[in-house]
C-alpha cells in the first residue's frame, strides 16, 4: 500500500541553521508515524524550504525562556548553531562537499548495498 500523507509547517519567524531544519523535519515525521501506528517504514521522504534568504546579520533575542526558543536563530543555542553551519561550510569550501556530514549517514553508507550489486538489481533484463 503506498499512499501518501503529507504534513507541512509554516515558522513565524526566519531559522538560520541546518540542524534547525533536521529538528523540524524530525518532529514532522514523529507526527505522522504516530497519526498512522500501523506504518513502520517511510518509502519516500521529501522535504523542500521556501523563502530562502542570504544573511549575514542575526537579530539578537532576549531570553525569554519561550518554547521555541531553541530554533530562534538569536539565542545562544541558535547563535551556536549558526556558527556550526558556517564552520562547516569553510571546511566544504576547502576540502569539499564530502569533507564533512551527518555521522549517521557516514555509518549508514557501510551497511547500504554495494553500488555494483544496485546497478545489477536496477538493470534491466
Amino acid at each position: 500500500d503506498l499512499r501518501a500523507v503529507t504534513r507541512s509547517i509554516t515558522l513565524d519567524q526566519p531559522i538560520s541553521a541546518t540542524a534547525m531544519l533536521a529538528e523540524i523535519a524530525g518532529d514532522l515525521v514523529r507526527g505522522v508515524l504516530a497519526d498512522n501506528p500501523q506504518e513502520k517504514t517511510i518509502s519516500l521522504l521529501a522535504i523542500s524550504v521556501s523563502h530562502l534568504e542570504e544573511s549575514f546579520e542575526l537579530q539578537l533575542h532576549l531570553p525569554l525562556g519561550l518554547a521555541d526558543e531553541r530554533r530562534r536563530p538569536g539565542t545562544k543555542k541558535g547563535l551556536a548553531r549558526f556558527d556550526a553551519d558556517r564552520a562547516i561550510d569553510k571546511i566544504r569550501e576547502r576540502f569539499g562537499k564530502q569533507a564533512v556530514g551527518y555521522g549517521t549517514v557516514a555509518l549508514e553508507a557501510a551497511r547500504s548495498v554495494p553500488d555494483e550489486f544496485r546497478e545489477l538489481a536496477e538493470k534491466e533484463l
